[in-house]
């Protein structure tokens, strides 16, 4: 018993303790420093909250991406019957095949109406007047289609489907192309050659019309096509990702026989017909190729030599596949 009343007192006393413990409410207090307001979890780059609303302005960007690029494009009238049956035969996105009352029905007449009719789009008889006011007093000669806006893509989700395909990413971006004959032609070899999307910037270039749809011989169907705001950022973005960007230039660094990047994850950039690439595009390449050629023939039309650096690219990549 009186061992025990000895130790409690013991725990009682003060004195006999080496030294007081400094704790939150100790001598030290004064010293300890608040770190503020815990942030919000949206602000902490570690939390689930944080991943989960930067995905969503992600998403959003891209909504109103579309729908700026979607506000400048507009509804488009294919005038004239070869015109409007190799639309059709291309299969080309159409709302409606307008003819003329009253028009001499020829071979031509009678295909476009029977695609039309195959793919269930609207065949309407309208008075020749009526279709000169609807294809704005072009040669209509009696049959117009009428072709809605294109869908485009976002850079972004062209570089996401590009990354998630099980062959290196290949990507190829028009800078100044302001044919649409030569855009489709590109998209047509971008698609032969493995390509995963190709993307025009939303200035000063060829957009998808009637004629670019037709001329890439129904793979824009196929093959995503994104526009651009600013081509330059959308070409740093890409090579942060990891992709090389690759220019078309007649003075390039290396030839096409030369081009040792073709297997890895690459963009290949097409200039215009005249100018080539702009300065900041071309700053922005970790390289430029050339195709050699014969002395005293002109430079190769923009969508020619996209086909030429195209093909050296996947036959490099079947090499490499194989060995």
């Amino acid at each position: 018993m009186a061992g025990n009343s000895k130790r409690k007192g013991a725990m009682r006393n003060p004195g006999s303790k080496k030294g007081a413990v400094a704790g939150s409410g100790g001598q030290k207090s004064k010293g300890l420093q608040g770190k503020g307001p815990t942030p919000k979890a949206t602000d902490r780059p570690n939390h689930p909250a944080y991943r989960n609303a930067k995905m969503a302005a992600k998403s959003s960007a891209a909504r109103t991406q579309r729908r700026q690029t979607k506000e400048k494009a507009s509804a488009e009238t294919v005038a004239g019957r070869n015109p409007v049956v190799e639309c059709l035969r291309a299969g080309t996105p159409a709302t409606a095949l307008y003819v003329a009352l009253g028009i001499d029905t020829d071979d031509r007449v009678q295909e476009a109406v029977q695609l039309a009719a195959e793919r269930g789009i609207s065949v309407l008889e309208v008075s020749r007047g009526e279709l000169d006011r609807i294809t704005a007093g072009a040669m209509h000669q009696g049959l117009g289609l009428q072709v809605p806006p294109f869908e485009y893509a976002t850079p972004d989700e062209l570089l996401e489907l590009a990354q998630r395909s099980t062959r290196p990413p290949l990507l190829v971006a028009l800078d100044g192309v302001t044919d649409p004959r030569n855009l489709g032609a590109v998209i047509r070899s971008a698609a032969a050659f493995g390509a995963q999307g190709v993307v025009v910037p939303q200035r000063r270039s060829a957009s998808m019309t009637a004629v670019a749809w037709r001329t890439s011989a129904g793979t824009a169907a196929k093959l995503p096509i994104a526009m651009a705001t600013n081509l330059t950022r959308t070409l740093r973005d890409w090579a942060e990702a990891g992709l090389m960007i690759v220019g078309l230039d007649a003075d390039g660094d290396v030839d096409v026989d030369g081009l040792e990047l073709a297997t890895g994850p690459l963009v290949v950039v097409v200039g215009s017909e005249g100018r080539g690439l702009g300065r900041l595009v071309k700053e922005t390449c970790d390289q430029t190729v050339s195709i050699p050629m014969a002395t005293g023939v002109e430079s190769l039309n923009a969508s020619v030599a996209a086909g030429v650096v195209l093909a050296e690219v996947a036959r490099r990549r079947r090499i490499d596949a194989q060995g």
